[in-house]
């Protein structure tokens, strides 16, 4: 429950820190009017303006009838949602038919319409990236804020030319890939190379000429982030993950994680975990889901071990 005391927030470097704390992640409370700091409870702020609508519904219908707007405006969409379209059925809102002068004056519309529309390279570009998108990120099972951060970030590029000279198909999947990374989302890029229409080389040179040519933070891939994922695939206990995860954050405490592959690292710290806690995996199980060789799990596992000091007979 939140504290009633009130705090206030400061900005360092554009970022709101709460004093309480020192912590800069805050939840809004649009019941109460809240800004609530979520690490220490702390009230940042009391006067958050409610910026829904004033009606109520209750069921989905009831929703739809009084909703007075459409659908929101999304990135992933080629015309962001905002196009409009003219109806080809020479009908109006009754279902009349129109008269000659009117639907000869539709059809003029109609016709500059479709041409300031399509055949603009920038919109045509837009409509086929967007598909692929969609594609690509329903195979791989990627959620809506990613896609939507992916589109960000081909808009991005396309804005500054990146796409002039290369296919749409390796910028799209270096895209979805940049917006895995951001999200925190276990994507390799193995696994998006597996799923998209071009090889791993120019998608390779697209994330890299993304990365350095468009302005956006991408974390670094770590090794914690594939472990929900990996220890899904194994049916592995809880325990077991949360052993795995300890294993991890020494190891990165310790430096051992610095130009190792992340997918070796989790494999070899689920190995570990599982002969520690009795829920042990073979490294040929581990190596498939994680798409890495055996060797790579074994030789990740031996320098866990003598690194972080690890006696497999007993618990650390």
């Amino acid at each position: 429950m939140a504290n009633l005391a009130r705090t206030k927030r400061v900005r360092i470097n554009k970022t709101e820190v709460c004093m309480g704390c020192g912590e800069s992640v805050f939840t809004n409370d649009y019941t109460r009017g809240e800004n609530i700091c979520t690490s220490c409870g702390l009230v940042a702020s009391d006067r958050i303006a409610d910026r829904g609508p004033e009606w109520r519904a209750f069921t989905a219908e009831e929703r739809d009838a009084k909703a007075r707007t459409g659908a929101p405006m999304r990135l992933s969409i080629a015309d962001k949602g905002l196009s409009t379209t003219i109806d080809w059925r020479n009908k109006d809102a009754s279902g009349r038919a129109l008269t000659t002068n009117t639907r000869a004056a539709i059809y003029r519309m109609r016709k500059w319409h479709i041409r300031s529309r399509v055949h603009s390279s920038h919109h045509r570009n837009l409509g086929f990236a967007m598909s692929e998108m969609e594609r690509l990120s329903s195979q791989l099972g990627i959620p809506r804020d990613a896609r939507e951060t992916a589109a960000l970030i081909y808009r991005k590029a396309l804005t500054k030319r990146l796409v002039r000279g290369r296919s749409i198909d390796s910028v799209v999947a270096a895209s979805v890939y940049l917006a895995c990374r951001i999200h925190r989302i276990p994507r390799r890029l193995d696994e998006i190379v597996t799923e998209a229409k071009t090889n791993r080389k120019q998608i390779s040179q697209a994330v890299r000429l993304v990365i350095s040519k468009v302005n956006i933070y991408v974390p670094l891939a770590s090794a914690k982030d594939l472990i929900p994922r990996l220890s899904s695939d194994l049916r592995l206990e809880g325990r077991t993950v949360r052993k795995a995860t300890e294993i991890i954050k020494r190891a990165k405490d310790e430096r051992i994680t610095i130009g190792k592959d992340p997918g070796g690292i989790a494999g070899a710290a689920l190995y570990i975990a599982g002969i520690l806690e009795a829920d042990r995996r073979t490294q040929r199980e581990i190596a498939k889901v994680s798409h890495v060789t055996e060797v790579t799990i074994r030789n990740r596992y031996k320098e866990l071990v003598r690194s972080l000091g690890i006696t497999l007979d007993t618990d650390f």
